[in-house]
C-alpha cells in the first residue's frame, strides 16, 4: 500500500530535481529520502526516475507526479476541512426555534456568527415548540429553542429564561380598560382565539378545560390579523408581542404560573458539535448581556392604555 506521505516525497524531489534540496524542504535526512524512493518503486516494480541523480522523471514518473499532485491537493483541503470542522470554522449549523425567539433574539446572534465563521452554513426553522422536539428527535436540526419538552422524549432541556404569557387585544377591547393584571374571572366571557403557545399550560381558558375556541391560528401574523380584525383576543408569549402594531396592546396576566420556560433542547447524550456550542455560548452571553427577564422581555405597558 503506497501512503501518502511516499508520494509527498516523490513529489517533493520532482519539484526540487534532487534529493539534498528536498530532505530539506521536508526536514528529513538523505539516506530517509532515498530509501522512500527506492520502496515506492519497489512497490510499483518500475522506476520514476531516469538516473541516480533524480533529475529526469521516466515516462511513468510524469504521469505518477501528475496524479500524486492531484491526490495531495485533494488530500491537504480535506484535512484542513476536517480541522476547520473541529475549529467550528466550517459546517452547517441547523436550529429550530419558536417564531418570537427566531425573529427577537437570533437575527443579531447569526448575523455576528456569520462575520466570524463566514465558512459555516446556517440554517433556521422557526415552528411550534412541539414542532421543534420533533426535529431535534429525528435529528433533523441539531438544536431546538423553546419550551420545555415533555418528559420521556428523549431529549435534555436546558432553561435560558422565563417568557411571561400576555393577553393580546385591540386597544379599543373591554379589557383593555382595565388598568390592572387580568384575572380568569376578567377573561372570562370574552372570546380568545387560540394557538400552540400555550400548549402545556391551562389555566387561559376562562370556561374551564371542556371549552374548545370556536378559532385557533398557528402563525403569529395570522393570528394578530385576526385579533385586529375584530374576531376576539388571545394569549402569547411576552416576547411576541414585542413589535405588535400599535392599535394592539399586550395585557399583564394575574398569574405568576402563566409563563413558558424558554431554553436549548437537544437529543439526550449528543454532544454539540463545536458551531452549535460556538452559538450557544453567542445566545448565552446575549441574554446575560441584555438581562433577558420576565420584565426585561415585556414590550412598553404603556401602550396597553387606550
Amino acid at each position: 500500500m503506497i501512503r501518502t506521505q511516499t508520494l509527498r516525497v516523490f513529489v517533493t524531489v520532482a519539484s526540487c530535481g534532487n534529493i539534498r534540496d528536498a530532505a530539506k524542504a521536508l526536514r528529513r535526512t538523505d539516506s530517509a529520502i532515498s530509501m522512500t524512493l527506492k520502496q515506492l518503486e519497489s512497490d510499483l516494480d518500475a522506476p520514476l526516475f531516469e538516473t541516480d541523480r533524480k533529475h529526469t522523471l521516466t515516462p511513468l514518473g510524469v504521469e505518477v507526479n501528475k496524479l500524486a499532485q492531484d491526490l495531495l491537493r485533494e488530500h491537504d483541503r480535506t484535512i484542513e476541512r476536517i480541522i476547520a470542522l473541529a475549529e467550528g470554522r466550517e459546517g452547517v449549523l441547523r436550529i429550530a426555534a419558536v417564531p418570537s425567539v427566531a425573529a427577537q433574539l437570533l437575527p443579531p446572534v447569526l448575523s455576528a456568527m456569520l462575520v466570524d465563521h463566514p465558512g459555516v452554513q446556517i440554517e433556521l426553522l422557526d415552528t411550534d415548540s412541539a414542532s421543534v422536539h420533533m426535529l431535534v428527535e429525528t435529528g433533523v436540526v441539531e438544536l431546538g429553542i423553546g419550551g420545555m419538552p415533555p418528559a420521556g422524549a428523549g431529549l435534555s432541556f436546558i432553561a435560558l429564561f422565563n417568557d411571561p404569557f400576555r393577553l393580546v387585544c385591540r386597544k379599543d377591547h373591554p379589557l383593555a380598560r382595565l388598568a390592572r393584571p387580568l384575572t380568569r374571572h376578567d377573561i372570562r366571557g370574552h372570546r380568545l382565539i387560540s394557538n400552540k403557545s400555550t400548549a402545556g399550560y391551562s389555566g387561559f381558558d376562562p370556561d374551564g378545560p371542556e371549552r374548545v375556541s370556536a378559532l385557533s391560528a398557528r402563525n403569529v401574523i395570522s393570528l394578530l390579523a385576526l385579533v385586529r380584525a375584530g374576531a376576539g383576543a388571545t394569549i402569547l408569549p411576552a416576547l411576541a408581542t414585542r413589535s405588535i402594531d400599535e392599535d394592539l396592546c399586550a395585557l399583564e396576566l394575574h398569574d405568576h404560573l402563566a409563563l413558558r420556560t424558554v431554553g436549548f433542547i437537544l437529543r439526550r447524550g449528543g454532544i454539540s458539535s463545536p458551531i452549535c456550542a460556538a452559538f450557544q455560548d453567542r445566545l448565552v452571553s446575549l441574554i446575560r448581556t441584555a438581562d433577558i427577564s420576565t420584565q426585561s422581555m415585556l414590550p412598553d405597558k404603556d401602550q396597553c392604555q387606550p
